[in-house]
């Protein structure tokens, strides 16, 4: 990937420190948020200190009916609160009790926002204990609606809205958020919405799943997180003539006026919060997303989730299913249905990893992996009209126009799909790779669940139980004779938490390709005998916390290897620090 920037950026690496875009910044714990914090007394501090009717509106500090009797008289609650005092695990119990009763999940999802709306701590508490059962709510598949439905839902302002209106005042417009320690950044402007499309200013709802995701599994406190959305119109028809939609009415701002609206974002961003702020990229279309990315990769803290993140937890994937499907990395060969983004992106940290394990130059190991757009397979005589990023994956062959005949030429022993393309993958696609796999490794990875490329019910039935499968989103454990088949998910949230954690905690100020395969080699490690005797390439969710740990400390350790880290001395065990300054969501006691 590094590689592929640097001929964007004319040969400019991320290890290139320029003193001239170094500013500082640092991060202390306010709130009393993170683990090591958690038996001290706090001060519920909002602007002075809260107390009575508008310490029970402060979700912050709001602990409903599990404010003690002495906490109850010292901060003027009497009388405003029932008599009972409940625990928080108490609370925790009803309110599952209360969304499980919904049968739509949009209804969980807006039940889920209103009460972090009201009583954070008891949000993340219930995310981080039932993370397995309210991942999909918070996160895809539902959050693709949510977003479709934005304008209908919309309570009240999650994060921070930029558009054209602020251009010349994004500094100011940064300053009217209330926090100034902010660590981690989600921003996205609205283009390419998971498999959704151009969804304006109401893909909000995507940068605040993330950083919910990047709290409750990664342990980034709430009060540290900023999620963006840049608004410069969209080209949605439907969106434009809706009387609810809440963006700007006009089509999308491109070419000068857009980069001048990013330039000034990206400026500003580091005036205010410095040069150690994750800026996590999101959902940007990819003309925009390699741009960026390439652009600022030098001078700021950036990631990528849909290149980077997705990348990394593919290639995780892959390499624990060589356990399953024996050899090394080098000894397989991968076909990308999908030559986007999040293709090209996953292909290129397969041929580092690759280059990495032989020694050999990524140039010579990009040979082993195929990519089909929606023209074909990308061939050398196509190479004149590719985009930029498309051409390191043209390799010498014959044209070929569709897919099952790229399997059948190039016979691939794994198939990734990342076309955003739902059923793509048909029975006489599996059905090939069946023929000349004995365990085909198939990764359906487009999102939402509509857009998957094949179901795992399908994987496994045309393969006859042979296939090793993952996808992007949940699907249901499958019975095929006999045999129960649990399907592993290639799901982003085993990465992007973790990883942001690592550079916070070791200061960070550039993002490397090294830090990327650090994360992948760390997640999976995390893959026990007990997974891969079911057929999982991944961990379960439910210890996500300690793989975060895990591979934040990864991270942080190729931060430091590489003299891009600030924090100093560095701490001596680095799971064990990350573990300490990860947020946790038990109520304090206050003074």
């Amino acid at each position: 990937m590094e590689s592929t920037m640097k001929e964007m950026r004319d040969g400019a690496s991320v290890l290139d420190i320029d003193p001239k875009y170094a500013v500082g910044g640092g991060v202390e714990d306010v709130y009393g948020e993170d683990r090591a914090s958690e038996d001290q007394f706090v001060t519920p501090w909002t602007f002075s200190v809260a107390s009575g009717y508008s310490l029970l509106r402060d979700p912050r500090h709001n602990k409903g009916l599990a404010f003690t009797e002495r906490e109850r008289d010292t901060h003027y609650l009497r009388g405003l609160l029932p008599p009972a005092v409940l625990s928080q695990e108490l609370q925790e119990k009803k309110l599952m009790n209360s969304i499980r009763q919904y049968q739509v999940p949009l209804q969980k999802y807006t039940a889920l926002m209103e009460l972090e709306e009201r009583n954070e701590r008891l949000f993340y508490k219930l995310l981080i204990d039932n993370v397995e059962e309210l991942l999909p709510v918070v996160y895809t598949p539902t959050v693709g609606e949510a977003c479709q439905k934005y304008g209908s839902i919309f309570r009240r302002p999650q994060g921070v809205y930029i558009s054209l209106k602020e251009k010349g005042k994004i500094l100011e417009v940064l300053r009217n958020w209330p926090e100034r320690s902010i660590q981690v950044i989600v921003v996205t402007d609205g283009e390419r919405i998971l498999g959704l499309g151009d969804l304006g200013c109401q893909g909000m709802g995507i940068p605040v799943g993330k950083l919910a995701l990047y709290t409750a599994l990664g342990g980034i406190r709430p009060s540290a997180c900023l999620p963006i959305t840049i608004d410069v119109g969209t080209n949605n028809e439907q969106l434009l003539k809706d009387e609810f939609y809440i963006g700007l009415r006009q089509r999308r701002a491109t070419g000068k006026e857009y980069a001048e609206l990013l330039h000034e974002f990206m400026s500003a961003v580091k005036q205010n919060y410095g040069e150690k702020v994750v800026i996590q990229f999101e959902d940007f279309a990819n003309h925009n997303a390699f741009e960026l990315l390439a652009k600022y990769g030098t001078t700021h803290l950036v990631f990528n989730d849909d290149i980077q993140g997705t990348a990394s937890v593919v290639l995780a994937g892959v390499v624990a299913a060589l356990k399953l499907i024996g050899g090394k990395l080098a000894d397989h060969s991968f076909l990308f249905l999908g030559a986007g983004e999040a293709g090209t992106g996953i292909a290129e940290l397969i041929a580092l990893e690759m280059s990495k394990q032989t020694k050999s130059p990524v140039e010579e190991t990009r040979k082993k992996i195929w990519l089909v757009d929606s023209k074909g397979l990308i061939v050398n005589s196509r190479k004149d009209s590719l985009q930029h990023f498309k051409k390191p994956w043209a390799h010498e062959h014959e044209p070929v126009n569709n897919l099952l005949d790229a399997v059948k030429a190039i016979k691939p022993t794994v198939l990734i799909g990342s076309s955003g393309v739902g059923r793509t993958f048909t029975k006489e696609v599996i059905e090939a790779m069946a023929s000349f796999n004995e365990k085909p490794l198939i990764m359906a990875l487009s999102n939402p669940t509509s857009q998957s490329e094949c179901t795992a019910e399908e994987a496994y039935t045309w393969t006859q139980g042979s296939a090793i499968f993952a996808s992007g989103s949940p699907f249901d454990p499958f019975e095929y004779n006999g045999k129960v088949f649990v399907p592993g998910q290639s799901n982003n949230a085993y990465i992007f938490p973790g990883f942001g954690l690592g550079l916070v905690i070791s200061g960070a100020i550039r993002v490397h390709d090294d830090m990327l395969l650090a994360a992948s080699e760390a997640l999976a490690g995390q893959v026990t005998k007990e997974n891969f005797d079911k057929g999982l390439i991944y961990p379960p969710f439910s210890n996500i916390r300690k793989i975060s740990a895990e591979i934040a400390a990864n991270v942080a350790a190729k931060a430091y290897e590489l003299g891009l880290a600030t924090r100093l001395p560095r701490p001596e065990n680095l799971v064990k620090y990350a573990e300490s300054c990860m947020y946790t969501p038990v109520y304090r006691t206050y003074r």
